[in-house]
């Protein structure tokens, strides 16, 4: 298998579309015609990392976290990711990164560390704004289930737990062919009535190529009448951050402990405790502080995120407690997440763990 069809096959799960503005995701060294000789499942990509699959002869290393983050307008080995960057290309090894595309897919960081912690009823806490779409098309009373379903197969009609969601309206079209058309019903310079059905979908923005070739190739008219509209509703598969709650409430000091047990932690930083109990819980892998006013806005008792700053514990203004839990922390479970879903799919080549420790923090 080539990089590329191992890369379009991760992207089918997790596309990049959805990745933040700021972010650089996707394959960011290396040649996409290589054929794989084995993949490196990491959480960053170090030299100890680029080591480790020289060691172990794989030439992919997929990460969660991008090495190259900012334009590199030199590459001279004078920091660590010039270094890693020379090391990568020297040895022929491509370096591929998922960060905020990741984050931002419901079962993705957050959605991995709220389900490690038992988390009910799980909502998106910040939907990605403007990331549906609708098609509206027109077609022969014949041919509209044929269509309907060439949409649905496509990936068009899912709205949160129910597929195959359509709107479906019968009426009269008009149209007249001219000189050089070809026209499935109809003849040359006659205006031409057909009965004809309204099928309207909602669809994720980064199926859209695929959506529409799904409909040019099952419409039989030479001439495709379609509208695709941007849409404002919320998209709760798609965004930072999850919000759920506990099967029962739990007294706050007691889910501190319980946290820091489940998550292997060497300590929590965390605000001013309420006196009342934890029902309702907020994550956000990562960096967090930008999300406190949702999490505090969603009826959240506990936010539970990392990077946050001196000033921002006094956010939660007694009415929920910010536990800051470590950038690392809050995202351990990904590479293994990765991994799982990678041996589930793939199974004519090696994938492994990466043992490198790269968190850049130590407790005493």
């Amino acid at each position: 298998m080539k990089i590329k069809q191992l890369l379009q096959e991760l992207e089918n799960t997790v596309p990049l579309a959805y990745a933040e503005d700021f972010d650089n995701t996707g394959l960011l060294v290396g040649n996409p015609e290589k054929e794989i000789s084995g993949v490196l499942i990491s959480h960053d990509t170090t030299e100890k990392v680029i080591d480790e699959a020289i060691g172990k002869g794989m030439n992919l290393i997929i990460s969660f976290h991008p090495i190259i983050f900012k334009g590199l307008k030199k590459i001279t080995g004078k920091n660590y990711v010039e270094r890693v960057v020379m090391k990568a290309i020297k040895n022929d090894i491509a370096i591929y990164a998922m960060h905020t595309a990741l984050d931002n897919q419901y079962f993705g960081v957050s959605g991995i560390l709220a389900d490690q912690l038992n988390l009910k009823n799980q909502k998106v806490l910040l939907p990605q704004p403007k990331t549906l779409r609708q098609l509206v098309t027109y077609v022969p009373l014949a041919d509209a289930e044929k269509v309907r379903k060439a949409l649905f197969e496509a990936g068009a009609g899912r709205i949160g737990k129910y597929e195959e969601c359509s709107f479906n309206i019968r009426g009269t079209g008009t149209y007249k062919p001219i000189q050089g058309a070809n026209p499935y019903i109809g003849e040359i310079g006659k205006r031409q009535e057909e009965p004809e059905e309204r099928i309207s979908v909602i669809f994720p923005k980064h199926l859209k190529t695929k959506i529409l070739n799904s409909l040019f190739e099952t419409h039989p008219y030479e001439e495709v009448a379609y509208e695709i509209f941007e849409l404002l509703n919320d998209n709760q598969e798609i965004g930072l951050g999850i919000i759920g709650a506990l099967e029962h409430p739990v007294d706050e000091l007691d889910y501190l402990e319980f946290l820091k047990k489940k998550l292997n932690l060497k300590c929590i930083r965390y605000s001013s405790l309420r006196q009342k109990p934890i029902k309702k819980v907020a994550v956000l892998g990562g960096s967090g502080a930008f999300a406190i006013e949702a999490a505090k806005s969603s009826g959240a008792d506990i936010y539970i995120t990392s990077d946050i700053k001196y000033h921002e514990f006094y956010q939660g203004e007694n009415r929920m407690i910010i536990a800051d839990i470590g950038h690392f922390e809050s995202e351990q479970f990904t590479k293994s997440f990765l991994f799982e879903q990678l041996t589930k799919k793939i199974r004519n080549f090696a994938v492994a763990l990466s043992e490198t420790n790269t968190n850049p923090i130590n407790y005493l």
